[in-house]
């Protein structure tokens, strides 16, 4: 837990909360943070049934981790290198549901300020590799293009441009092979942003969410074909 990324205080947060419920559950349980020399831990690690990974962002969720993991034969949970890679791609894992025939908004990714944007607005952007809606901008005039785009610049120089669509906020959790009841959220920011994710009482969460038989089977449905694909 822990790791380099900006999620970093997020992370501690998950590892201490797992690593608790796991002592609650009679496993034995060693937290182990670092911020960038994770590999120290090897000897420590080879002597664990399992690695539970904490991490958020960079190295914890990009493939960066799981790859070393593997090629040190340590077990782990979560998602193997290829599909963390391509996962915190969002340009990748777009084009991977649009070609499964699934619904994603029109997006670009440009990579200067002063690229011209395709489409109008409002738009939202975005780094193309960052989680916790870090960095997220919803544009609603040009003017503020700028402004935008150097935020979302601060993590990296591939930006998404997405066409924004207003609506309802709903996240389905995919455990196993079964899809969990969705969840509405509703936070108090235009955006479901960071403050609001990670702040007590800034969202409120409706499970399941108010959504008729069919709509809600055909979420679960394609959240299960995008899972399986990625």
């Amino acid at each position: 837990m822990g790791g380099p990324s900006i999620e970093r205080d997020v992370s501690l947060k998950t590892g201490h909360a797992v690593a608790q419920a796991c002592h609650e559950l009679g496993h034995e349980t060693v937290e182990l943070s670092f911020r960038t020399n994770y590999k120290k831990f090897l000897p420590e690690l080879r002597s664990m049934d399992i690695v539970f990974n904490g991490l958020h962002g960079t190295v914890g969720e990009d493939g960066i981790i799981q790859a070393w993991l593997d090629e040190n034969d340590i077990q782990y949970t979560g998602s193997g290198a290829f599909s963390s890679a391509m996962c915190m791609n969002k340009d990748k894992s777009k084009n991977i549901a649009r070609n499964l025939g699934l619904l994603t908004p029109d997006w670009e990714i440009i990579h200067r300020i002063d690229d011209v944007i395709s489409f109008p607005t409002p738009v939202v952007i975005k780094p193309n590799h960052q989680g916790s809606t870090v960095g997220i901008s919803i544009v609603h005039n040009i003017s503020e293009k700028s402004t935008a785009i150097n935020e979302a610049m601060k993590y990296g120089d591939n930006i998404m441009v997405e066409k924004y669509v207003s609506g309802r906020e709903i996240t389905v959790a995919i455990l196993g092979e079964e899809a969990l009841p969705i969840v509405e959220i509703n936070s108090n920011n235009e955006l479901f942003d960071y403050e609001c994710k990670y702040t007590p009482g800034m969202s409120n969460y409706i499970c399941p969410a108010l959504l008729d038989d069919n709509l809600t089977n055909d979420i679960q449905k394609n959240t299960k074909i995008i899972f399986n694909a990625l």
